[in-house]
């Protein structure tokens, strides 16, 4: 009877102990639970996946359409500008021609990106309205019109700056929103959705009456108006990856943006000194694409054809000469007329650079000082 009773206590005790160990497990699974829901673990039946803190994640997560449109749509300014004639109307007024279209907010204090065609060449007001409707004045601190960019400056202090993204990293197929003020101000701060078409293409646009040779843009099939220009082409994230130029009024479905990354070093300089100058370097390069097109030379596959040059400028005194490959400028290789902007763009007029071609199948290499472009 004893012996019974001593098992039945045994019994009784190890059921206990399993009870124990069962609450104590929960408790502990609970509690790994909460810790790993606070800092960033994602528990499942088969694994654990590690997320980045929180400061990280916030840069990650792709965020809906609705909240990219709510925080970029502040960042977007309508732009208009005139430009005066020599003559006065009868009420005495100078009459004038009127420039409109969009920009983007770059920096909190007053920096916008918008086209050279918005503002025009010469302009003697700027008008810069906020999404708030508040207008103020601005001035052009820097323009290109073979880029037809332009920088123009307001007074401001935290205003709603748009990110800045990288379009090198940009896929045919990704999802992109163009956002301006079509048909003038008449319906601002519109959005069209579309993707991307194609990249690194190039066309011929006519601008204040002459002809201008544009490359390496972007290619949307978002739809892009007249009054768009200037305005941002944003990605899934709601980064600026390129800044709407130019549609083609022939088809439907094809516009075009200037890659963001060529602005990137003109912002960062006029932030920091308050003026950036255009360093020059004299010379116009085809792609290989473009060199084997026009017939110019099927021998390269990495590289620019080096085709025009001023023989005043820096590049001819240097010893660069019609037909060389330029390959890298400092140390960075360049492949397009965008990428070598790029990297003059990070420089400054009277700063030395050297640059690397070949010529003849021999890989050369010159220092260029810059002069600065008139």
């Amino acid at each position: 009877m004893r012996g019974v009773i001593r098992k039945t206590i045994t019994l009784f005790i190890g059921m206990l102990a399993a009870a124990a160990i069962f609450v104590l497990s929960a408790e502990l699974y609970i509690k790994l639970s909460e810790s790993g829901n606070q800092r960033g673990v994602k528990n499942s039946r088969l694994s654990a996946e590690i997320l980045p803190p929180e400061e990280e994640l916030s840069e990650s997560v792709v965020l809906s359409r609705e909240d990219i449109l709510e925080r970029s749509l502040k960042s977007v300014v309508g732009i208009s500008s005139v430009t005066n004639s020599p003559t006065d109307n009868a009420a005495g007024q100078t009459d004038g021609t009127w420039y409109m279209g969009s920009g983007v907010i770059a920096t909190p204090d007053g920096y916008i990106i918008t086209n050279q065609h918005v503002i025009g060449a010469r302009p003697q007001r700027i008008f810069v309205t906020l999404a708030n409707g508040e207008t103020t004045e601005g001035v052009t601190v820097w323009s290109d019109s073979t880029l037809d960019l332009a920088v123009v400056k307001i007074n401001g202090k935290n205003l709603d700056a748009s990110k800045l993204g990288n379009a090198k990293k940009l896929r045919v197929g990704e999802s992109v929103l163009a956002i301006g003020n079509p048909l003038s101000m008449q319906f601002q701060r519109t959005v069209t959705a579309g993707i991307i078409s194609a990249t690194g293409r190039s066309i011929n646009i006519e601008s204040d009456g002459g002809s201008n040779y544009m490359e390496d843009l972007i290619q949307t099939d978002a739809s892009i108006n007249p009054g768009n220009s200037g305005g941002p082409l944003l990605n899934s994230t709601g980064e600026v990856i390129g800044i709407n130029t130019v549609k083609v009024t022939s088809a439907e479905g094809m516009g075009f943006a200037v890659p963001i990354n060529v602005c990137i070093p003109i912002i960062e300089r006029l932030q920091s000194v308050g003026e950036f100058h255009t360093p020059y370097l004299g010379l116009y390069a085809y792609t290989n694409e473009a060199a084997r097109y026009l017939e110019l030379d099927e021998g390269f596959s990495e590289g620019l054809f080096a085709a025009k040059l001023d023989e005043s400028g820096p590049a001819f005194s240097a010893g660069i000469r019609y037909g060389d490959i330029i390959t890298a400028i400092g140390n960075e290789s360049v492949n397009t007329m965008l990428e070598l902007r790029e990297a003059l763009f990070k420089r400054q007029p009277g700063e030395g650079v050297n640059i690397e071609f070949v010529r003849n199948d021999s890989r050369r290499k010159v220092m260029v000082v810059l002069s600065e472009r008139s």
